[in-house]
């Protein structure tokens, strides 16, 4: 297993105190941190794994599942503190079922989907906005800013979505699904 893999299965392991920050067993300063370096962890497996040619299957189908797994696990958090609707959450989460079950169905096909640079800033945004949330009572002024981005969030959500459903409608659309 690389290096770059073992970062990706660290950031999987930092859900858990995370998890439990949520529900108030360490600060919410400490949440934030925990969330900060899990999520910071996603850019350096990337780079390290690009950087020292360590890209590998494993790393390449772990990498958007943990991903997937920390922010399904934060959105589910943040939702106790009411910050975000719920609607919103479930919009990002079936987008991203709906990407991973596309994923599945163009694998089979033999054929690679790679992920977007639109979906890749919708990845983004949706990290930066979910730190800022996170982050709101530490850092003056900062809800307002983290509220507007998450809302920038949910629309690249949407046109992700879009996005992905319209360049593999040849392979969704077959009679062979």
């Amino acid at each position: 297993m690389t290096f770059a893999t073992w970062i990706t299965l660290a950031r999987l392991a930092l859900v858990i105190p995370l998890s439990m920050g949520f529900e108030g067993l360490i600060p919410s300063s400490g949440t934030f941190w925990c969330y900060l370096l899990a999520s910071s962890t996603d850019w350096i497996d990337g780079w390290v794994a690009r950087k020292f040619d360590q890209a590998s299957e494993l790393g390449a189908l772990l990498d958007p599942l943990v991903d997937k797994v920390l922010v399904t696990a934060s959105l589910v958090g943040l939702l106790k503190t009411g910050l975000i609707p719920p609607w919103s959450v479930t919009l990002i989460l079936t987008r991203e079922f709906l990407v991973t079950g596309l994923r599945a169905v163009v694998v089979r096909q033999g054929l690679v989907m790679k992920a977007s640079p639109i979906g890749k800033w919708k990845t983004v945004t949706q990290m930066v906005a979910i730190g800022g949330l996170l982050g709101r009572d530490l850092v003056p002024g900062a809800l307002a800013p983290a509220r507007a981005l998450w809302w920038v969030a949910v629309l690249l959500t949407l046109v992700s979505a879009g996005e992905y459903l319209w360049s593999t409608r040849s392979v969704w659309s077959s009679r062979e699904v």
